[in-house]
């Protein structure tokens, strides 16, 4: 299924404020919360779950600066590369808690029980979900990588749900107990003394730091933390069009989190390899192509690099330094895949450092003939002038 525009999902313009853009996404979450679907039919509280997430989602690249900026720029796209999976990259929340995780600040004026930062297990609020700490990683690629995509395999040493107790950071089942300060909440009452007299506030549990839960005898491998260090082998797609300086993120690939919490996320910056032949330009390619004195007065057919191989190209006679030729879509594809860039060869006429006498005196001959005389057009005249806008 498409994904819809981030903008249209919140309803906001695309000049909207981060303001603009928090408030419209408080009133989507606001209809479409968990806790406001009572009475609904099955089909209608998955509708609605999935609406959550959607706005969760556009919340998440449009408040943040840089994500927004590469979402403007590259589409989904850019925020997502290879569809499908775990092992793609993008926004989206595979499950409600990741969502109440990383958005808890922003709805503790709603009513939801604990705050829109409780955890959430089919209905009870509350308690503090966890998320693990992302992991940032920097991937070379050549032209060759960005041109057409890669499969990438890395092996990172990562905080792992432990194998001997699944995360709980309990010995066994048993031994994890219902907070008794809290009675499973998270959350107890706080009354504080003021000039206004006593206030009474919610607070995160002192005895479960807000997890609702206690562990009455800790695993013995991981000592009740929930996680152990290994080294693991991470497999994403990188999509055809990245650029150096992209970041990309594979959702649920970071630390896991203490006691079984949400984990957080591989965040896959991008490193490119610099060609020996060709210089990138956005989604164009340039290359400066040396042809000789005969070829350029002669004309010629040359051959140019192109990302794939080799490509000929005719060098007509009389072609004057500075004359750039445009091999249409031999650059690269833009993120999107809506079009591809081309290669721009830049003609530069090679002058021998070192004559021997014929050739000098050859040469000597040929000046003397007034067609060896510069007589540049207006064009030429202005070749500059030209190549200052072209970088512009």
């Amino acid at each position: 299924m498409e994904k819809r525009d981030y903008y249209e999902v919140l309803g906001v313009d695309k000049g909207a404020s981060k303001d603009d853009i928090k408030k419209a996404y408080k009133k989507k979450a606001l209809k479409y919360h968990p806790d406001r679907q009572h009475g609904k039919s099955d089909t209608e509280k998955k509708e609605s779950e999935e609406k959550f997430k959607e706005a969760a989602e556009a919340y998440e690249v449009l408040s943040d600066d840089q994500k927004r900026a590469r979402y403007d720029q590259f589409g989904h796209a850019g925020m997502s590369g290879a569809a499908g999976g775990g092992g793609g990259f993008g926004g989206g929340f595979s499950n409600m808690d990741d969502i109440f995780s990383r958005f808890g600040d922003i709805f503790g004026d709603m009513g939801f029980g604990g705050g829109f930062g409780g955890g959430y297990s089919g209905g009870s609020r509350g308690r503090r979900v966890q998320r693990g700490s992302d992991i940032r990683i920097r991937v070379k690629l050549t032209l060759e990588d960005v041109a057409k995509g890669v499969e990438k395999k890395v092996k990172i040493k990562k905080h792992v749900s432990c194998s001997a107790c699944g995360g709980t950071g309990a010995h066994s089942r048993e031994d994890i107990k219902t907070c008794s300060t809290c009675n499973g909440s998270g959350q107890v009452m706080q009354v504080t003394n003021t000039i206004l007299g006593r206030m009474q506030t919610m607070g995160t549990c002192p005895t479960c730091h807000g997890k609702g839960q206690v562990i009455s005898k800790p695993c013995a491998k991981c000592h009740g933390k929930g996680v152990e260090q290994l080294e693991e082998e991470v497999s994403f797609s990188i999509p055809a069009g990245v650029a150096d300086g992209m970041q990309l993120t594979v959702q649920g690939k970071g630390n896991a989190a203490p006691n079984g919490g949400v984990n957080g996320d591989l965040l896959v910056v991008i490193e490119e390899i610099q060609h020996v032949d060709l210089i990138r330009d956005g989604n164009d390619l340039i290359y400066n192509l040396f042809v000789s004195f005969p070829q350029a007065a002669l004309g010629a057919n040359v051959e140019v690099p192109i990302v794939d191989g080799k490509a000929k190209i005719p060098i007509k006679a009389g072609t004057q330094p500075g004359t750039v030729l445009r091999l249409r879509g031999k650059g690269l594809p833009s993120i999107q895949g809506y079009q591809t860039g081309d290669l721009k060869v830049f003609v530069n006429v090679w002058v021998p450092k070192t004559l021997d006498k014929d050739q000098k005196k050859s040469i000597e001959k040929l000046s003397e003939s007034k067609n060896f005389d510069p007589t540049p057009d207006e064009n030429e005249r202005n070749f500059l002038e030209k190549l200052r806008n072209f970088f512009r």
